[in-house]
């Protein structure tokens, strides 16, 4: 009888290992995907014409611009800050 109970601990020791390392992965995983949602969408691609491109990021609310067409104003990205969080002061 000793030697059964032995086994069936041995037993159920490794199974609770197994089910404790899944809950662990399970929650680490799920973690990782929520913080990969909140990010997927953090920022905005605008084209309010043929010449501008902003991209717009929604968590701090500043944008940047770029123009398209070369000799139209400047070349690289400028960080602007947002006109809604101007009119919220």
């Amino acid at each position: 009888m000793n030697k059964n109970f032995m086994s069936f601990s041995i037993i159920f020791l490794g199974f609770c290992i197994l089910l404790s390392s899944w809950f662990i992965s399970q929650s680490l995983t799920s973690e990782q995907v929520n913080k990969t949602k909140k990010e997927q969408f953090r920022y905005e691609l605008i084209s309010p014409n043929d010449s501008n491109i902003i991209i717009f990021d929604k968590q701090s609310g500043e944008y940047w611009r770029k123009y398209i067409e070369p000799n139209e104003g400047p070349t690289d990205w400028e960080n602007q800050t947002s006109p809604v969080s101007q009119s919220l002061n």
